[in-house]
């Protein structure tokens, strides 16, 4: 953060957000385009630099992996990791910056940049409303699958001598559930190796 990144309607910033998850993803983030979503205002082309800092749309304004991932149903946590990554300065003066008072993070921002106490103050103000539409107390934890405990350790039962045996002494029949959680943002590979991990202990598949 060499230094302010600030937009002059940061009112705007939250409805901005609201539109990238309910409009298709763009090519590319332009003046144009954000028109085309109704924001037709001369002032609305500073909401790019917005973006930019927050990792959604890289330096030409393409839209990035964040971009995507911000659409899924834990955006406000891609969002805060997006802030922290992209105020990275700010942060490593205050790990929880986005809690700090105005007059703290104008400090911060003084320090880094030759702006005017104006500029300043926008880029504070610009910094508290896109922080008000993250999550920063969770985080995301990859490859978030794994299967009911109950299962996970328990040896895999032979079904076939069960049926046998219930058969000849005319026992209740041998009923297991097995739970299996995977995460929207799983892989179709790691779901592969789940359930393929599920047919050779289960069923003594290779």
């Amino acid at each position: 953060m060499s230094d302010v990144v600030y937009t002059t309607v940061p009112g705007k910033i939250s409805t901005l957000l609201s539109k990238i998850k309910e409009v298709g993803v763009p090519p590319k983030v332009t003046n144009a385009w954000l028109k085309t979503i109704g924001f037709k205002s001369s002032n609305d082309s500073t909401l790019i630099g917005i973006l930019k800092v927050a990792g959604l749309v890289d330096s030409s304004g393409v839209p990035t992996e964040r971009w995507s991932k911000y659409r899924g149903a834990r955006g406000k946590i891609v969002l805060g990791e997006g802030i922290r990554q992209g105020y990275g300065d700010l942060y490593a003066v205050y790990p929880d910056a986005h809690s700090r008072s105005n007059t703290e993070l104008e400090h911060v921002f003084s320090s880094s940049s030759k702006a005017g106490k104006q500029a300043i103050q926008k880029a504070v103000s610009t910094f508290k409303k896109l922080a008000a539409e993250a999550d920063f107390e969770n985080t995301i934890v990859e490859n978030d699958t794994h299967i009911e405990a109950e299962t996970r350790h328990a040896p895999a039962p032979d079904l076939k001598s069960a049926a046998k045996a219930g058969a000849k002494s005319k026992a209740p029949s041998l009923h297991i559930d097995i739970q299996v959680h995977v995460s929207s943002e799983a892989s179709a590979e790691q779901i592969d190796q789940i359930f393929a991990s599920m047919a050779k202990h289960l069923y003594n598949r290779s």
